[in-house]
């Protein structure tokens, strides 16, 4: 029987961008708003996100070769990209010409209404909203021309089979933003909902953390993905890139 699933998946958080900083100072102040200037989708990754983006490159490029990543598969947005591309010139992929695949289905979860509002801006702007996050649980609420995690992990099915379709056998990095490493992680083990929130809230993925699966043709009737290190930052400390771990610009109701 063919492969269905990739040797090996990397899931990798993009570096700490700019957003993730301007977050962390409105926050800090008490604001209401968090300053940032243009799309979300726009925002760049802070000098700091470069230096953890160039780290995991050069800890992908101590492996040979052949067990480096062939793939990439990437959020089309410029933090995510960039966090891949630095992967790439830091020699961490197979293939030095290796073009990126930028798919959509995993980009940021959408916050809608509460788009760069600060905890602090939720309670004060959209008391509603608050409430209802607190009836329903993050995972099901949906804000107001937003998502709820149930919506990204809708999208991430998709993403999932054409994985399994086109990559069987390879080896595949996925670079991509903190709630997309969560719930991949639901989606590839099968977890419940209190499962990936008791996750959730041991602690943010770190930015340029690393999440690993292998496949494993031993488990179930034809072979499975298994976790072999979750969020792990190593490669930033072996480097001296500092750990950071701030939800993004637009995360203040992650």
């Amino acid at each position: 029987m063919q492969q269905r699933w990739p040797d090996r998946i990397w899931i990798v958080r993009h570096g700490e961008s700019a957003g993730n900083v301007a977050r962390d100072a409105a926050q800090a102040a008490g604001h209401t708003h968090i300053d940032i200037a243009g799309r979300d989708v726009d925002v760049p990754l802070s000098t700091l996100g470069e230096r953890q983006a160039a780290a995991v490159g050069r800890w992908f490029a101590e492996k040979p070769a052949s067990e480096r990543p062939d793939v990439v598969l990437t959020s089309p947005y410029r933090r995510a990209e960039s966090t891949a591309r630095l992967i790439r010139e830091a020699g961490g992929v197979a293939d030095p010409l290796l073009d990126f695949v930028a798919d959509e289905r995993l980009r940021e979860k959408e916050f809608g209404v509460l788009d760069r509002l600060t905890r602090e801006g939720i309670v004060q702007l959209h008391p509603e909203q608050a409430e209802l996050r607190r009836l329903l649980g993050k995972f099901y609420h949906r804000p107001p021309g937003g998502e709820s995690w149930c919506d990204v992990i809708l999208r991430l099915r998709s993403a999932l089979d054409t994985i399994s379709l086109h990559y069987g056998g390879r080896r595949v990095l996925v670079v991509g933003h903190q709630v997309v490493v969560l719930c991949l992680r639901y989606l590839i083990e099968g977890m419940t909902e209190d499962e990936i929130l008791a996750i959730d809230r041991e602690g943010d993925v770190a930015n340029c953390g690393v999440t690993e699966y292998a496949f494993d043709p031993r488990q179930g009737s034809s072979g499975k993905l298994v976790l072999q290190r979750y969020n792990v930052v190593a490669p930033l400390t072996r480097a001296g890139a500092p750990v950071t771990a701030e939800p993004d610009a637009t995360g203040a109701a992650r």
